[in-house]
């Protein structure tokens, strides 16, 4: 067993023996109490930039179409996952904390959840300052506090909306607690070279927890014959496609899902797919064994010079 020392300020002993799950990788263990209960749940992926909170917005918008309690969780310091559900920026988690002197017991749920489109419940978790430490403490105090508050037990969905970039425990710590991981991806060679990074880390992670891959979702793409071709080569499906409309950057302009876009007809065809997806993870999607490609073989697929 290797121990790790926690960067933030915790309760009880701050260095935590923990397993080592993947090569070269130690992740901070969970506390006990701190599992996620009944509820099925998502944590979306992908390449910076790439639409990951339009797209985790819109699709806790259909689950709530669906009849569904849903609540989702931003793990990104920008802390804009949850802008189009409630119409602002919310304070974080690690804000509110930081309030209190990091004595979670002194907040109140109404502290840090707020009710958003469709009665979606939003949290952003925020993220460290700069240089000082782990995202991955902020997720895991976030679940504890959510947790403590019953908001978990309250929940048919959840929803995690994580950063970009495949660099520490903030990008790992929701694979903890997911069912299945979804990566939000364009038919481009950036956007599939960090796709398949993803599919490297799940892959690690899903040795010592629960979380497999459950599909690709292609955003912003008129087609999908990249993503399409790296797919067959690694064992992953596409689950869902949603086109570069003009329609979908004027929602979150306007701090609105596309369920609210009554002037745009042209996003009909978007409001189903989301819920055809949302009806599809409901149901239960396989899990996907996906195997990721050195990164020379990306190279010679996809044809880049």
């Amino acid at each position: 067993m290797e121990t790790v020392t926690l960067p933030f300020p915790t309760t009880g002993d701050r260095r935590r023996a923990v397993p080592t799950d993947g090569e070269g990788s130690v992740q901070v263990e969970l506390e006990t109490g701190a599992k996620i209960g009944n509820a099925k749940i998502f944590a979306l992926y992908g390449k910076g930039g790439i639409g990951k909170s339009t797209t985790s917005s819109n699709l806790s918008a259909a689950f709530s179409h669906l009849g569904k309690r849903v609540l989702q969780i931003g793990c990104d310091p920008k802390h804009d996952s949850t802008f189009t559900l409630t119409k602002k920026m919310l304070p974080t988690v690690i804000d509110v904390l930081e309030t209190v002197d990091f004595h979670p017991e002194e907040l109140r749920v109404e502290d840090f959840v707020f009710k958003g489109y469709n009665g979606v419940m939003c949290v952003e978790a925020g993220g460290p300052p700069a240089g000082t430490g782990c995202g991955g403490y902020v997720v895991g105090q976030t679940v504890k506090l959510l947790k403590e508050h019953h908001l978990l037990d309250d929940s048919d969905v959840v929803i995690f909306d994580v950063l970009g970039d495949v660099v520490c425990g903030g990008f790992a710590a929701p694979l903890q607690h997911a069912d299945r991981a979804l990566i939000v991806t364009a038919n481009d060679f950036d956007s599939i070279f960090a796709m398949n990074r993803i599919v490297q880390a799940i892959g690690a992670k899903s040795k010592n927890y629960g979380v497999r891959l459950g599909g690709v979702i292609a955003n912003r793409s008129a087609a999908t014959d990249q993503i399409d071709r790296y797919n067959e080569r690694t064992g992953l499906r596409l689950a869902a496609r949603f086109p570069d409309l003009d329609a979908i950057r004027r929602s979150r302009l306007k701090k609105s899902t596309v369920f609210e876009m009554d002037d745009a007809p042209e996003l009909l065809p978007v409001r189903e797919e989301y819920l055809r997806l949302a009806a599809a993870l409901w149901a239960g999607v396989d899990p996907l064994p996906a195997v990721p490609l050195k990164d020379r073989d990306i190279f010679d697929l996809l044809g880049y010079d």
